[in-house]
């Protein structure tokens, strides 16, 4: 323990010491100065109540004078701020991770399984950074980067029900049964649709390249040396309807120059085809290139390499180790000390009264 102002006690100490010996060796009872004197007083000193009384209250005076002495000797403690020092370090390793999806209604079955298992490596981060990004044919930052992770799972439950949402609407056909169950579900789904397709009867919709661009500007402080992942989850199969601001290969070299790696998840072919009309081999090479480049992995979903695969391979990718930042605190500690305070004045207070009465 260490005191932020010991003056107090350089000083106080010395004066309540000065102070107590003045009153106990320098000050003298008065003496008589007139009034009625009472005879043989001996008989009544010599009672055992008398005596008991007098043992009392010696008793009291003596814990009355001790408690305010200690009352202003922990004001003076209280006074001078008792305080500890406590260094932290956050040399640790960490990562920024960003799950950037195409949330376009073909890749809502993929999309489903990866919010699923994520769930679950979010649950076990530690200093790690995590945000989301969704887009289609406009981008939303769904979730800022963040490391509060009950946060992040509450919002994963959110897309989770989303996409749950989008499967039921791509599996059926409700062109004649659109009852109260078939509004509800339209509600919801067209609010979460409502960031992701601005202007999409004049741009077109799974914008991938625009999608990945507002991904890499999302991740904070590009400057600063952390490990920056994003997982991306796409078909690939751009629709637009008129050329976009900016293609996924020209968004792959921006992820590239902020040393961002990628790791991209690719729906098999029977989940492709179940929304697409592209060339899945075509729309498939080109991701695979573009991932390749940033130095992340590719992966395609199949039967043998599922999305919890997946996701457990990419919590294995090494964390850049960022420069130790040591931390020097100073925590105050004035519990015990105001409690004991309160203890001798409590008890100060009780031989006081118990003299008076």
């Amino acid at each position: 323990m260490e005191l932020k102002y010991p003056l107090f006690l350089y000083i106080g100490i010395p004066v309540l010491i000065a102070g107590l010996f003045a009153m106990h060796f320098f000050w003298r009872k008065k003496k008589y100065h007139g009034g009625m004197r009472v005879a043989n007083t001996k008989f009544f000193r010599e009672l055992p109540d008398y005596i008991g009384q007098k043992k009392l209250r010696r008793v009291l005076a003596i814990v009355l004078e001790a408690c305010l002495v200690g009352s202003l000797v922990m004001s003076l403690i209280l006074a001078a701020r008792p305080y500890r020092t406590e260094t932290t370090s956050n040399g640790v390793k960490k990562r920024d991770i960003f799950l950037c999806m195409d949330v376009s209604y073909s890749i809502c079955y993929l999309n489903y399984d990866l919010v699923d298992s994520l769930e679950e490596v979010v649950a076990g981060l530690k200093g790690d950074r995590f945000g989301i990004l969704i887009f289609n044919t406009s981008s939303v930052l769904y979730v800022p980067m963040t490391d509060d992770y009950d946060f992040i799972r509450q919002k994963l439950d959110e897309l989770k029900e989303y996409f749950r949402l989008q499967q039921i609407y791509q599996d059926n056909d409700y062109s004649f049964n659109m009852d109260d169950d078939y509004m509800k579900m339209m509600e919801t789904l067209q609010y979460y649709d409502a960031g992701t397709l601005v202007n999409n009867y004049t741009k077109g919709s799974s914008l991938i390249g625009e999608g990945l661009a507002s991904c890499v500007y999302s991740f904070p402080r590009l400057a600063e040396d952390r490990t920056r992942l994003i997982i991306m989850a796409t078909d690939n199969a751009q629709m637009e309807l008129s050329k976009p601001l900016i293609e996924i290969d020209e968004a792959t070299d921006l992820a590239i120059k902020n040393h961002i790696k990628i790791f991209g998840l690719f729906p098999d072919q029977e989940t492709y085809n179940k929304g697409n009309y592209s060339d899945y081999s075509s729309d498939l090479k080109q991701f695979q290139s573009d991932v390749e480049r940033t130095g992340g992995t590719f992966y395609q979903q199949s039967r043998s390499l599922t999305v919890e695969d997946i996701v457990a391979d990419i919590q294995r990718q090494e964390a850049l180790e960022v420069d130790e930042l040591i931390i020097t605190k100073e925590i105050d500690q004035p519990e015990g000390f105001v409690i004991a305070l309160l203890v001798m004045m409590t008890l100060g207070f009780g031989a006081g009264v118990i003299i008076r009465s």
